[in-house]
């Protein structure tokens, strides 16, 4: 059974409309503000501060986008499969590639180690909004006030890492209105324990991605290390093989990225006729040139199919985004939220905040005017890995002169592990790849810019893009780790007399760069300002009734296992493991649809009857892949993995009418790790039988 097509962004204006207005089981809460008292209203539950705490040290941030969660004493971890993609792959070579094959350590011996993968466990929370406004004064310009809050939070943060040795990050919530200090654990020897094949993960492809009815084992696990030995933690999830009930009370404790709910109507509309077009054609035009390259041999795909799964399921994201963003009632809601929101803050003087919106506009109009330079001169990278290196040794050298309250947030002192372990990852780049990624973004450049534009000239140096993109290649020993690490920490007039093609490159690019972005970031900090004042309206109109934005933090979302009854398409809570082989007859069993040999080998093992995926009401978004669900008692019982299509609106406006999160059964898991893959050890563990 499909979820059918007339199921579209286009048709969910009347629903988007009332979910402004009714929020049911709205909300991506912070564990230190949880929905208390909305709970038990509508669920008759109150979770103690016990239960928070547990959830709270047993959720786990993949910090390559995705969540996750401890499932044993002995730092076992589990997450989707997809949120994993990145560490599998580049642990997979041309004789064994691991997300074709399946990986199973049937000892600790065996598990492998990741290249480059970090685990953040969040510790602690600290409300530290006094300390980081504390130098800002009124008559100062944003970038002044920029410069005072940089400077502030790199304190914080050196002081909170000095003092504890964790991970100390100031987060920006509320748009400004509040920042708070969150202190990680952070794990990088992390190895790969199982995973199945990626057609058992990702059964139906692209076409089945935010669709539902799904049959898709999106899980993996992997092991946190400390000091060479499997970490030992006081907190995880117990595994309850009971699961669910339709109906049931579950929660998510994940990481979402980001959503853009408290935006302003001038925010909407620049995301609406300026980001999310751009960012489109931007993947859109990457899935086409990395498509035709994989269609050349078995190899070529090998090498792009992390990239290629990545902008996938981006574009999709993206598509449903312009979706809502251009359906009329869902900007009439919006529209007339602000004007409630303003009135109110014209009725009231004393807040402050009358003109806040016109503020807002006025920077993201200086905003919107180098929006699409800054694109290509300071976020895409090139497109390239090795581009990219080369710029983090050239930035790091400048920053690393500096005080360190004058860095850009991602040189600071506390992000030393994380910037260090991605700049000397191992993993792997393919020269040719990188051409081919390089010639079509010095392309594009120029077609945007122009080509007279002087930073597209510096970029291609006087040769055509493909000229260009093979001297640039040809011309860098970055690849090598080794390389990386002897220039690392060298001065720039040192990084000036090296003869590397792209560090020469990265250091020419960067006068450009640093100009866009520093007036991206005085016009976010002038936004910032303007937020804070309209957070104060927000609360003293609704109180603390709204969550933040996300923020890749951790947050808690509720919800309900409902299945979707509407218009006279039903569709149940709950798909059984049979349904895998159901749909891959009734598709012919041709790609992305075709049975895994493993599932078709089990057929007489395999109990077809037991759930393996269902829905429920939980708001979740991109990040929250990975996200635990938990029942009452803050027991694993699933596993989220996508939404349905009508989620990809959830960015801008929360709807509960058809749009559900997606997850794995805990039921399907354990019956496929033993009736499948023979993980009966593993199985013994997460059940706490071992």
């Amino acid at each position: 059974m499909k979820l059918p097509r007339v199921l579209r962004i286009v048709s969910l204006a009347a629903a988007v409309g009332a979910a402004l207005i009714v929020r049911a089981d709205d909300g991506m809460w912070l564990l230190n503000n949880p929905p208390l008292a909305q709970l038990k209203e509508r669920y008759g539950f109150e979770p103690s501060a016990a239960w928070l705490e547990h959830v709270q040290r047993s959720a786990v941030r993949f910090n390559n986008g995705g969540s996750g969660s401890f499932a044993s004493a002995d730092g076992l971890i589990i997450t989707n499969h997809h949120v994993g993609f990145d560490a599998i792959f580049k642990l997979s070579t041309k004789e064994h590639d691991l997300l074709k094959e399946g990986f199973h350590a049937k000892t600790r011996t065996e598990e492998r180690k990741c290249v480059d993968l970090e685990l953040n466990v969040l510790q602690s929370i600290e409300d530290v909004t006094a300390k980081v406004n504390a130098g800002v004064r009124a008559d100062m310009s944003p970038a002044e006030v920029l410069a005072a809050r940089n400077t502030a939070k790199a304190a914080i943060e050196k002081e909170s890492f000095d003092a504890t040795g964790l991970r100390s990050d100031v987060v920006v919530l509320y748009q400004g209105a509040q920042y708070h200090l969150y202190r990680y654990k952070v794990y990088t020897d992390v190895r790969l324990v199982f995973a199945p094949e990626e057609q058992a993960a990702f059964f139906g492809g692209d076409p089945d991605n935010f669709e539902y009815p799904r049959f898709n084992l999106d899980i993996a696990l992997f092991r946190a290390y400390e000091n060479g030995q499997p970490a030992k933690v006081e907190h995880f999830l117990k595994w309850n093989p009971a699961g669910t009930q339709e109906g049931d009370l579950v929660f998510l404790a994940g990481h979402p990225g980001t959503t853009q709910r408290l935006i302003t109507m001038a925010e909407l509309e620049y995301a609406r006729d300026i980001q999310v077009p751009g960012a489109l054609r931007w993947m859109k035009s990457r899935e086409v040139l990395l498509n035709s390259f994989a269609k050349r041999g078995q190899e070529n795909a090998r090498q792009v199919q992390d990239e290629i799964r990545g902008i996938e399921n981006s574009r999709k994201v993206y598509d449903g985004r312009i979706g809502g963003l251009l359906d009329p009632e869902l900007v009439a809601a919006k529209q007339a939220e602000e004007d409630a929101l303003r009135k109110f803050a014209q009725d009231k003087p004393e807040l402050g905040a009358s003109d806040a919106w016109d503020k807002i506009a006025e920077a993201q109009r200086v905003i919107a005017s180098t929006a699409v330079r800054n694109s290509f001169l300071e976020t895409y990278f090139f497109n390239s890995d090795l581009y990219k290196v080369a710029r983090d040794l050239v930035r790091s050298s400048i920053e690393g002169a500096k005080p360190n309250g004058e860095r850009l947030p991602e040189y600071r002192d506390s992000a030393k592990t994380t910037f260090e372990l991605a700049l000397f990852s191992a993993k792997p780049i393919h020269p040719e790849v990188e051409k081919l990624k390089i010639e079509h973004y010095l392309t594009l450049m120029a077609m945007e810019l122009g080509a007279n534009d002087p930073a597209v000239q510096t970029a291609l140096g006087g040769k055509s893009p493909a000229a260009r993109a093979a001297e640039l290649v040809q011309g860098t020993q970055v690849l090598a780790v080794a390389h990386r690490k002897a220039l690392y920490g060298q001065p720039a007039a040192a990084l000036a007399k090296t003869n590397d093609s792209m560090v020469q490159l990265a250091l020419a690019m960067e006068p450009f760069a640093r100009a866009t972005r520093k007036t991206i970031d005085q016009q976010n900090e002038a936004k910032q300002q303007a937020h804070a004042r309209i957070a104060k309206v927000r609360y003293a109109k609704d109180g603390d009734k709204v969550s933040p934005d996300a923020t890749f933090t951790l947050r808690l979302s509720y919800g309900a296992v409902k299945g979707i009854d509407g218009a006279g398409n039903q569709v149940p809570a709950y798909t059984k493991l049979g349904g895998m082989a159901e749909r891959a007859a009734e598709r012919g069993n041709v790609s992305p649809y075709n049975l895994p040999e493993s599932w078709a080998a089990a057929k007489g093992r395999l109990n077809a009857d037991v759930p393996f995926n269902f829905i429920s009401t939980c708001y979740s978004i991109g990040g929250n892949s990975g996200s635990p669900v938990m029942n009452r008692n803050g027991e694993f019982i699933g596993i989220i993995f996508d939404g349905s299509i009508e989620t990809l609106v959830w960015n801008y406006a929360f709807t509960e009418a058809r749009a559900r999160s997606i997850s794995v059964d805990v039921r399907g898991i354990i019956e496929a790790m033993r009736s499948v893959y023979g993980a009966d050890a593993l199985v013994d563990e997460l059940l706490g039988k071992k």
